[in-house]
């Protein structure tokens, strides 16, 4: 088994793959402050509360990070449980994908993971967008060649600033809204953050198949993507383990 590492802005995810299938999974909070000897004791109660005691070995480690400070106190986490050297996602790695950006060096490795499971498992070309802290949205054409993509404010993000930056809107938690015309203000903010959400992926969509010159295949990840995919109206696909696929098959691939 592969353990998955993904240090999200909110969350740090821990799953465990075999092949392309998720065996377990566990979330613990992104605090930079943290020790590694804490965070160590929180991934011990999160393998024992999966059913896998509290000093589990796989076969290996891969991780993907978007907290630079987090990756070398997770990466020396992981080394704990693994049998052999963890992994961390660079650009530089096998992928099976061609990169047809201009600067590789600053592409995020959780875009890249979620790039290259979307490309090993769904039909050519693919769109990934990944609802978190930010909403991402990956292009892959027919030729397996990365093309690029977009970086939105997440879904999240756009609740809480509304809450900050305003004296009066209050803090909701997403939902699924009932209907687009709201008829009062939390129906209203959720129309908005949540419609908007599923309006924003429907026209990046149509946009990245016009630029391509043909339909692709949409496929949704991310914990928040629950909340806009029912009012999509491009077909999809939704795929929670998106990421921590991509990292699996970057370990099968590089190790």
């Amino acid at each position: 088994m592969i353990l998955a590492i993904d240090i999200g802005n909110t969350t740090v995810g821990l799953c465990g793959l075999e092949g392309g299938s998720v065996c377990f999974e566990a979330h613990l909070d992104t605090t930079p402050q943290r020790s590694a000897a804490e965070y160590r004791l929180s991934m011990r109660g999160a393998f024992s509360a999966c059913g896998l005691g509290d000093s589990p070995r796989f076969e290996g480690a891969v991780l993907t990070s978007v907290v630079p400070s987090l990756t070398p106190v997770l990466c020396s986490c992981a080394a704990e449980f693994s049998q052999n050297p963890p992994l961390v996602a660079h650009a530089g790695l096998a992928s099976g994908l061609r990169l047809g950006i201009s600067q590789t060096g600053t592409l995020g490795m959780d875009r890249l993971a979620d790039a290259a499971a979307a490309a090993e498992y769904y039909p050519l070309p693919v769109i990934t967008v990944d609802m978190g802290t930010a909403t991402t949205f990956n292009v892959v054409d027919r030729d397996r060649v990365f093309r690029g993509g977009a970086i939105a404010p997440g879904l999240l993000t756009g609740l809480n600033a509304l809450h900050e930056k305003t004296a009066q809107l209050p803090l909701l938690e997403p939902e699924t809204p009932r209907q687009a015309i709201g008829t009062d203000t939390t129906q209203c903010i959720l129309s908005g953050t949540v419609c908007g959400a599923a309006a924003l992926i429907d026209g990046m969509a149509a946009r990245f198949e016009e630029e391509l010159g043909e339909p692709a295949h949409l496929v949704l990840t991310g914990g928040l993507s629950r909340w806009a995919a029912p009012l999509c109206r491009h077909p999809l696909t939704r795929d929670e383990h998106l990421l921590v696929k991509g990292l699996a098959l970057l370990y099968r691939l590089n190790r």
